[in-house]
Order: structure tokens, then C-alpha cells, then sequence
């Protein structure tokens, strides 16, 4: 090898080094912010949760919290800013207000507290997203770099409140444009996910995980498993079509945000009384464990769900669609497993996952998100219902800003 060569590796080798050093640095930042905030933020949840069940009459202090948040948008000038806007970031490197950060933290807090549907994760994604652009600029990064940071935080804040680092990376860089994997953005969103998560379980958040047990893999099994995944797959396209539907039909007849939030909030409060129950209300997280580890469930509780959840997140209430396709999987596989043979507990784990692969077009993050939450038996079983229901799907999801690059057809652009 001629000197010049030499000098030529040795300059390539100090490069990756360099890179290694700045993304490390990059993610340790953001992971600490996003450990420390998300642990709050997840406290929050669970004391306005706890709250509002020892104080059933905060549920009619709904459309004032609606006024709050409305309010509160308006003054930091981050109105109609949200997950959707995150997704951009990355796409297209567009600026992110650091307000949005306290606004989403407050008016998630403020919807769990009086009642609204909702879940945690769109805030997680939107706070994460917005530390680690912002943790970026103090490193001066370039656009391109400031896009990966984004997505470093989007990975760091969603490992902190679920516990699941893993998924939290694989979500992080595939959920942007669907059939694209930003693999330069594995090592910052792992680092980050996973100094978040350690943070998180020092501050007493616990992970989230389910005990479930997993039929002996056999070939009748997989055919009911794979009848599952048609029906998760038809269920995760009317919970996002619902969702787009119930948004845009909002915005059109009450164009007045704070109209608009009152008459929400009244919504969801004569939802609630005229179901005769609360569960419908804040994450439903207990009714997810109740599906999965007891095997119970309404048979129109997946239903309700996604009403609650429309009409709160249209009417301009704060929070995140997965949680609810967790609730809504969970119960809809809990009801229809047992009809096809499959144990309810674990009808309803597979129910949980395959909705949430069908609403977020991301099998490989579901696969990886039922190793976390359930343990690694079943695998199989696992990856079969998320590959049906995401070709299944179609071109649904949550999220309008995501871009689904390849067809789900054929190996070819579209």
C-alpha cells in the first residue's frame, strides 16, 4: 500500500470516528433530556389519571381544560402543530417551535386528567422530536444531521415512557417513510433509547410489559392466527379512516377552535354517561391488561374505543392515537380470538400488535414491540399477524405526513 493510500485510510477511519463521537455525544444529550422529561411527563399521566378516578367530577371540567389547552397553543403560537409536523422535520427539515414541548406536556396532562381518549405517545413523539432537534442545533449540526437528531429524540422519549428501547430505535427510523429504513440513524436513536430508558427505570418508571402465555406452534394455529390478522388488518383501517374522518368533519362544520374544543368536550362527557362506564376515558391502559392477562373483554369495547378517541383528538384535546390501537387491538383480538380457537389472552396480545402494525404501516417495530411486551414466545405467531395486516392494510395510517414509498404489492416505487 502506495503512502498516499495509507493517508487516504487513515483519513477515512477518522472520520467514522468523529461521526461515532458526535452521535454519541448528540445522543447521550438528548437521551438524558428525554429520560428526565419523559419520566416526568409519565408521572403526570399517572397522577392525573389516578385523579380523575377518585374524583369522577373532573369529567365535566372537560371542555374548560379544552379552553386551557386551546389558549395555551394560541399564546406559544404552536396551534395545529403536531405529530404530523415531527414526521416533517424529518422530511423536510422543517423547524420545530421548542413551545411545542411545555404545550403538548400540559395539554396531554390536562385531556388524561378530565376524561379525554387519548394516548401518550403522539406527545412523546412530538417532545422527543423537538429535544432532539433542539439538542442537535446546540451541537450546530447541518439540516441533514438535524433530521437524524429528531429522530433520535423521537426514539429516546417513546423507550422512556414504554420501556421498550428496541422498538423505540426500529419505530424511530422506519416510521418516517414506509419501505426507507435511515439506517445512519441506528446508532443515535439506539444510544439515545437506551440512556432514556435507563433514566426512566431509575425515576421508578416501570416498563411496560404483560405476561401471556403462548400456544405450542402448530400448523391449525397459524391458520387461525393469519384469520386474526384479516380482521386486525380491517380494524386498523376503520380506526385511522375514523380518525381522518371525525378531523376533517370537525374543522370543517366548527372551524373555531374554541368552539370547537367545548363542544368536544360536552361530546365526550355525553358519551361517557350514555355508556353507563368510564373505561372509555384517558388510556384505557387497565382494560389493555384486563384483555391481555385475564382474557376479558366487551365485545363492543374496540368500538367505543375508537369513538372516545375520534372525538377527542378532533375536537383539538392533546395525546396520541397508539395507545388507543393498543386498547382497540387488544379488546377487538380478546373478543374474536376465542371464535377462531385462540386463547383470549393471547388473541388479545396479538390483537394489540397487529392493529397497531396495520395503523402505523411498521411490521418489523410490531415484531420487535411483541418481543418487549410479551417475551419472545410466539414469535412466530407474532410476525404472521403483523405481515397480514400490514399488507392488508393498505395505504391507511395514522399519521397523513408519513410517506409509504414502496408499494405494498410489489417491489417497485410509487
Amino acid at each position: 500500500m502506495s503512502g498516499l493510500e495509507k493517508e487516504h485510510g487513515h483519513t477515512h477511519v477518522g472520520l467514522y470516528v468523529q461521526a461515532m463521537a458526535k452521535w454519541l455525544a448528540v445522543a447521550l444529550v438528548t437521551g438524558v433530556c428525554c429520560g428526565v422529561v419523559g419520566s416526568l411527563f409519565h408521572i403526570g399521566v399517572e397522577r392525573a389519571t389516578e385523579l380523575r378516578e377518585q374524583h369522577p367530577w373532573l369529567l365535566w371540567c372537560l371542555p374548560a381544560a379544552g379552553l386551557v389547552i386551546v389558549a395555551f397553543y394560541k399564546l406559544t403560537k404552536t396551534e395545529g402543530q403536531g405529530t404530523n409536523d415531527i414526521i416533517d422535520a424529518v422530511h423536510y427539515g422543517k423547524p420545530l417551535s421548542i413551545w411545542l414541548l411545555p404545550a403538548i406536556f400540559l395539554g396531554t396532562i390536562l385531556t388524561h386528567l378530565c376524561g379525554g381518549s387519548a394516548g401518550r405517545e403522539g406527545a412523546a413523539l412530538q417532545m422527543g422530536g423537538t429535544i432532539g432537534r433542539h439538542a442537535g442545533s446546540l451541537f450546530n449540526l447541518d439540516d441533514r444531521d438535524l433530521r437524524t437528531a429528531t429522530m433520535a429524540g423521537m426514539a429516546a422519549f417513546f423507550s422512556a415512557l414504554f420501556g421498550t428501547p428496541l422498538t423505540a430505535t426500529v419505530f424511530a427510523i422506519v416510521v418516517i417513510s414506509i419501505g426507507v429504513v435511515y439506517h445512519v440513524a441506528f446508532i443515535p436513536c439506539l444510544t439515545a433509547s437506551l440512556v432514556a430508558y435507563w433514566i426512566s427505570v431509575e425515576l421508578g418508571v416501570a416498563p411496560t410489559r404483560f405476561s401471556v402465555a403462548a400456544p405450542e406452534l402448530e400448523k391449525l394455529m397459524l391458520l387461525r392466527v393469519a384469520v386474526l390478522g384479516v380482521g386486525c388488518a380491517l380494524v386498523s383501517v376503520l380506526l385511522c379512516r375514523t380518525l381522518h374522518f371525525a378531523e376533517h368533519q370537525m374543522k370543517k362544520r366548527l372551524p373555531n377552535a374554541w368552539l370547537r374544543v367545548i363542544a368536544g368536550g360536552c361530546a365526550v362527557i355525553a358519551l361517557t354517561y350514555l355508556c353507563g362506564t368510564r373505561d372509555y376515558n384517558g388510556a384505557g391502559m387497565a382494560l389493555i391488561t384486563a384483555a391481555v392477562e385475564q382474557g376479558t373483554a366487551r365485545p363492543e369495547a374496540f368500538l367505543l374505543k375508537i369513538l372516545f378517541t375520534a372525538v377527542t383528538l378532533s375536537a383539538g384535546f392533546k395525546g396520541g392515537e397508539v395507545v388507543p390501537s393498543f386498547f382497540v387491538g387488544a379488546t377487538f383480538g380478546c373478543v374474536a380470538g376465542p371464535l377462531l380457537g385462540i386463547p383470549a389472552g393471547f388473541a388479545a396480545a396479538l390483537g394489540l400488535t397487529a392493529v397497531f402494525c396495520g395503523a402505523t404501516n411498521c411490521p418489523l417495530a410490531s415484531i420487535f414491540l411483541s418481543v418487549e411486551l410479551f417475551g419472545d414466545g410466539g414469535l412466530l405467531y407474532f410476525a404472521l399477524i403483523c405481515g397480514i395486516s400490514y399488507m392488508l392494510s393498505g395505504y391507511n395510517g395514522l399519521y397523513s405526513s408519513q410517506t409509504i414509498v414502496y408499494s405494498k404489492l410489489k417491489a417497485q416505487y410509487i
